[in-house]
């Protein structure tokens, strides 16, 4: 067995970042919605940077208009990491793209996704659970509207609440209202951070949202004193390496801080994040991740561990997927 065949666990994947290109052109297709400037001459999402890349992630989402569109998404998606062993996922759902933040509408596309989860499951044996994701760009007061809709559907399935979108528009402060919603919900906490926005940005989520995980976090290793206190109050981070270097933030994949970040005391664990989008997958983010570090089949499986404890999921599911690692 090598690395790329031991079963994993992801935290951070977002999923209509994860369609497949394909999966979206044919949807548009059969609308009749033209998006093909989205898309480069071998038919891959096309983007020039960050910014760029929110706008095509945009225009995919677009094709997908109602709930059994996201039922199909699903499938598509989880399929897609179950060929790379992935056994439990985590991934970012926005209500901002799912009836347009009104409860209602949410509940009937919450319905579909989660019953195309159940049918994966069966067939697939890989597990999903949601995380509600408010989008920073849009504004405070449209993350009110989508922590409301999280609120409403807590519960076993959905098991936790974050923010994504543009870090460099407004401050994790201004999302404070949204963030005390879902914690009184019952939702764990997550935020993207140190990504863009410096190691300042992990810092002012910590402290200003009260988060237990950061998505990315990885430019906290720019403050030697954050990563300590990261380390000691066991957050954990949602380290997304092919992601990182897709955009730019690092060079290469020995110059990505995971390994520093770990070997500083750090929990991190791997994900993909929008995989179609960086040409990735779990399975190659291991692969390369051993090619740059040397890590071993151990070091792997302890980070699968680690990643299904920080996991939002609850103790019962925690148990069965504790079996497949």
């Amino acid at each position: 067995m090598t690395v790329t065949d031991l079963p994993k666990v992801e935290l951070h994947l977002h999923l209509e970042g994860a369609a497949p290109p394909a999966f979206i052109r044919g949807l548009a297709k059969e609308k009749k919605i033209d998006i093909a400037g989205i898309f480069d001459e071998r038919g891959n999402y096309s983007y020039t940077d960050f910014w760029h890349f929110l706008k095509v992630y945009e225009a995919a989402t677009s094709v997908l208009t109602n709930p059994e569109d996201y039922h199909r998404l699903t499938l598509a998606v989880l399929e897609e990491s179950a060929k790379s062993g992935v056994v439990y996922s985590e991934t970012f759902l926005s209500p901002d793209f799912c009836g347009g933040r009104d409860i209602g509408a949410w509940r009937e596309y919450l319905a579909a996704m989660r019953e195309a989860a159940d049918q994966a499951e069966r067939q697939m044996g890989i597990t999903l659970r949601g995380i509600i994701t408010c989008i920073r760009h849009f504004g405070p007061d449209k993350a009110r509207e989508t922590a409301r809709c999280a609120a409403d559907t807590a519960g076993d399935w959905i098991v936790g609440f974050g923010i994504a979108g543009d870090e460099k528009i407004a401050k994790p402060k201004d999302f404070r209202w949204s963030f005390d919603c879902a914690r009184e919900a019952g939702l764990r906490l997550t935020a993207h951070a140190g990504e863009w926005g410096g190691a300042d940005s992990v810092r002012d989520a910590i402290r200003d949202l009260e988060v237990e995980r950061i998505g990315h976090g990885v430019r906290a290793i720019e403050d030697l004193s954050l990563v300590d206190e990261i380390a000691e109050k066991g957050i954990v981070l949602e380290v997304c390496p092919g992601s990182n270097i897709a955009l730019g933030i690092y060079p290469g994949w020995r110059k990505h801080p995971i390994a520093e970040l770990h070997r500083r005391g750090v929990k991190v664990t791997i994900s993909t994040d929008d995989p179609p989008f960086f040409h990735t997958t779990m399975a190659r983010e291991y692969d390369l991740l051993n090619q740059a570090f040397d890590w071993d089949d151990g070091m792997f499986r302890d980070i699968a561990r680690a990643s299904l404890d920080a996991a939002f999921c609850d103790a019962d599911t925690k148990a069965k997927i504790a079996k497949k690692l």
